[in-house]
């Protein structure tokens, strides 16, 4: 994976690592930030994020966190949000965590008083009695979309101050999917409502 050390004279641009330069680049980025500093990364990527959160609750070390920031990252969320215990699994999140915004709240509490001073409704995934389908609701444009962590799904704590709770339909046998790959599913459908302005 990656390119070897830069061949012909170095590119000028205060966004080049002089290290990637002389020794390659295999870092897990695409073609067009080869040999870049993560800093000018980091502030390229903010300068195009959607204006979607993805939030996920940490109560029992949740595997798939970094599933999911891996998604986001993928997907230009404006940032990932981890709500209950600060430490996660970094190992799924293949380094992306080094190029995601990722904050952390204590409780529910604390992430609905950060989405209100910036009016961003939360916006629930979750198979649960009585959600809309995801395939049908018109997510809207700048929001956090919540997912509880897998097993127990979400907190009653955030289902009360969810604008909507949503399912993702479903077909086969099992009673639910991966929570990394809910999120995605999800994520996806705001991409395709947004960014490419098509339905979900």
């Amino acid at each position: 994976m990656g390119v070897g050390p830069w061949e012909g004279p170095w590119p000028e641009g205060e966004h080049y690592d002089p290290e990637l330069l002389a020794h390659g680049d295999r870092r897990n980025v695409v073609d067009r930030y080869r040999y870049w500093r993560r800093e000018a990364i980091v502030a390229d990527l903010d300068t195009q994020r959607h204006p979607f959160h993805v939030a996920v609750e940490n109560w029992d070390h949740d595997f798939n966190i970094g599933s999911v920031v891996r998604t986001a990252n993928a997907f230009g969320s404006a940032a990932v949000h981890i709500v209950g215990r600060r430490r996660w699994n970094r190992r799924g999140a293949m380094v992306t965590d080094r190029y995601q915004h990722v904050h952390h709240h204590p409780g529910p509490e604390e992430l609905v008083a950060w989405a209100a001073e910036r009016d961003l409704p939360l916006v629930g995934v979750d198979n649960l009695p009585g959600a809309v389908a995801l395939e049908t609701y018109p997510l809207p444009r700048a929001c956090v979309l919540v997912f509880g962590q897998e097993g127990p799904g979400l907190s009653p704590e955030v289902r009360e101050v969810c604008r909507a709770v949503l399912s993702i339909a479903q077909f086969g046998s099992t009673r639910s999917i991966n929570a990394g790959a809910a999120a995605a599913v999800a994520m996806h459908a705001w991409v395709r409502a947004h960014a490419f302005g098509q339905p979900v």
